[in-house]
């Protein structure tokens, strides 16, 4: 631990080793990471109390990459008080909408250098000297570049403090220790905007260990009761759903005093918006005085309301540093567009970013295998005439939402792309599903009858898209893509007719939307009543429900959906709650209800992951598709 005096490294070490009883306490843990952590946060005070990691640190990207300039940092601020180092001024400096810090040393001499340190785990061990700058011959200060305070790629909240070595080395205190979202940690229970108890409590020689929640401001704590003195309580947090917790543990760690049975923790939060961190999980843990062991209740997601709650767990699938949900580029359209669906339903602005963000990262040029099969040769087009669609559909989601006009100018390039492929030379009109002109299906016509739509209700004075509206839906009504049944089936033949494939729920979605806002732009009476058509279809269809519940082919016994399909339920939830908002039909909203009931009911851990069956038949698949396409529909029942 190169600069630390001898007498500071003993007392980090005898810290340590008080801690380490209490830490005998925790609960047994899946990795070594909490018991660090646990004797870290209790001795943790600015100075140096532990050790240096000895691994080199490897870069963090969340909105920057470490090693960023500060001339290019958006805001500075001193979160912490400059520290004197005989004479010398070290400050740690911040710039919270990058999420960066950096470090400077000033009044010094040739030689002396600053640095960063950087703790993941609350000040227990830290990746040392990031950036160490030593200022030059001539000059009297200098700084380092700017490093990550948190990584939210991978689901960790860093602490972040300046040191410098001048003729002695010192550190500032570390930022930022404390999560505050609406409350910050350390808040008093008794200021809880009410006590929810969202999983069983726990046992421990008969002591009762209980998991509180202040949903509406996601905060949590514990307690324990029918105990006695020595007794402790405290609260586990983790950021990658419970599958570590190296900065949260032990939190608020409280014994039952003399003559009394049972005792509580403060709260403490459950996001950490500051850290773009917003689906933080919390157990509570304790143990009775004589034994080492503990016990712990499950692992808990605060839900605040169900949107919110659900966007929260998707969420912690966002890659801020690319601006998407890896691995699959039309999904990530589809995404955004029921995340921006949800915020304006909800009120929350904590995600407004992410449109931003999502739009300038992704709207240049990949390669093949960077974002998509296919290459992305700019402004979100590619081969796949359909994915580019989707990307078209969610800038007017971001404009209606923004009132920015770039995402409606971008609406608007991605729809005249489209239009080269609106061809009425094959079966009288429709649109090629690929560049190779090889199929002609109702999701590509959907999307563009819906976009084409929506840009005559926005685009000022328009005389251009309310035509092309109008043709994409007569034609889509007389195509033959409709069945006799009133559902849509997947694409046509080479001869033009209805090819039977399988109707799956997002083609029916797209239609209804596609009609509904020809109708709200033109007041096409045919559309709307189409619209009602195919959605009375689709709830009576036991192709598309089963039991009053939403439910695909790949629903059903042992079958899979692959992952596309995954989220085709929320697109059709999507434009149905679209319908239901132009109707004001009480069937439709009971439907929406049901499926949000359903859901939640059977469908949702105590992690608040949604998964692909809605019904929670198994077997069952959860990931950031399923959670977004359960977000539509929770969304629709708001």
């Amino acid at each position: 631990m190169p600069g630390w005096s001898g007498p500071v490294l003993v007392m980090a070490v005898v810290a340590a080793l008080v801690a380490a009883p209490a830490q005998a306490a925790s609960a047994p843990a899946p990795n070594s990471t909490a018991a660090t952590a646990a004797t870290g946060n209790a001795t943790a005070t600015g100075t140096a109390n532990a050790t240096a990691s000895n691994s080199a640190a490897a870069a963090v990207c969340s909105l920057s990459c470490d090693t960023l300039d500060p001339s290019k940092a958006q805001r500075e601020s001193f979160p912490v008080p400059a520290k004197d180092i005989n004479g010398r001024g070290l400050r740690l400096h911040a710039s919270d909408p990058d999420g960066m810090a950096w470090a400077s040393v000033d009044n010094g001499l040739t030689g002396d250098s600053v640095w960063l340190d950087r703790s993941w785990d609350a000040g227990a061990t830290w990746e040392p000297l990031l950036g160490k700058a030593t200022i030059p011959g001539t000059w009297t200060g200098t700084r380092t570049l700017m490093y990550n305070l948190t990584d939210p790629r991978g689901h960790r909240r860093g602490w972040v403090r300046a040191c410098a070595d001048a003729a002695g080395v010192g550190c500032t205190a570390w930022i930022y220790p404390t999560v505050c979202d609406t409350l910050c940690d350390g808040t008093g229970a008794g200021q809880a905007a009410g006590d929810d108890q969202p999983v069983p409590s726990t046992t421990l020689y008969g002591r009762t260990i209980r998991l509180h929640m202040d949903q509406k401001n996601s905060m949590a704590w514990g307690s324990i009761e029918s105990g006695g003195p020595g007794d402790e309580i405290w609260l586990d947090r983790s950021w990658d759903a419970g599958a570590s917790w190296p900065d949260g543990s032990s939190l608020g760690r409280t014994s039952v005093p003399g003559g009394e049975a049972a005792t509580r923790t403060a709260m403490f939060a459950t996001r950490d918006p500051r850290g773009l961190l917003y689906g933080g999980a919390v157990r509570a843990c304790g143990r009775e005085a004589g034994h080492p062991e503990g016990s712990c209740t499950s692992w808990v997601r605060a839900t605040p309301s169900r949107s919110r709650a659900a966007a929260d767990a998707l969420m912690s699938s966002y890659d801020p540093n690319e601006g998407w949900w890896r691995s699959s580029w039309w999904n990530s359209a589809a995404t955004l567009t029921a995340l921006i669906d949800s915020v304006r339903r909800t009120g929350t602005h904590d995600y407004d970013w992410v449109v931003a963000r999502t739009f300038d990262k992704n709207k240049g040029t990949f390669a093949a295998g960077e974002r998509a099969t296919d290459p992305i040769e700019g402004h979100f087009i590619s081969r796949s005439i359909d994915d580019t669609a989707w990307w078209g559909m969610a800038w007017v989601t971001a404009y209606d939402y923004t009132r920015d006009p770039r995402y409606l100018d971008e609406a608007v390039t991605i729809a005249d792309y489209l239009r080269q492929y609106w061809d009425t030379g094959t079966c009288g009109g429709g649109m090629w599903w690929d560049r190779e002109r090889t199929y002609k299906n109702s999701v590509t016509a959907g999307l563009y009858l819906r976009l084409t739509a929506s840009l005559h209700r926005r685009v000022a004075n328009d005389t251009v898209w309310g035509a092309r509206a109008t043709a994409a839906g007569n034609w889509f009504v007389s195509s033959g893509l409709i069945n006799a049944s009133g559902l849509v089936n997947d694409g046509l033949t080479t001869d033009c007719r209805n090819n039977g494939q399988t109707v799956w729920s997002y083609n029916q979605g797209l239609a209804i939307g596609g009609l509904v806002e020809l109708w709200r732009g033109t007041g096409n009476a045919t559309a709307a009543a189409t619209a009602r058509h195919l959605a009375d279809s689709a709830l009576s269809s036991t192709e598309l429900t089963s039991g009053g519940v939403l439910t695909e082919s790949c629903d059903v016994g042992q079958r899979s959906c692959d992952d596309n399909q995954k989220q085709f339920k929320g697109v059709f939830m999507r434009y149905l709650g679209d319908l239901t908002d132009a109707t004001g039909s009480a069937t439709y909203r009971q439907f929406a209800l049901k499926q949000a009931d359903t859901l939640w009911a059977d469908d949702r851990d105590s992690l608040n992951r949604l998964g692909q069956r809605w019904a929670g038949t198994s077997p069952n698949v959860t990931d950031w598709r399923t959670q977004a396409s359960a977000l539509g529909a929770l969304t629709a029942a708001e």
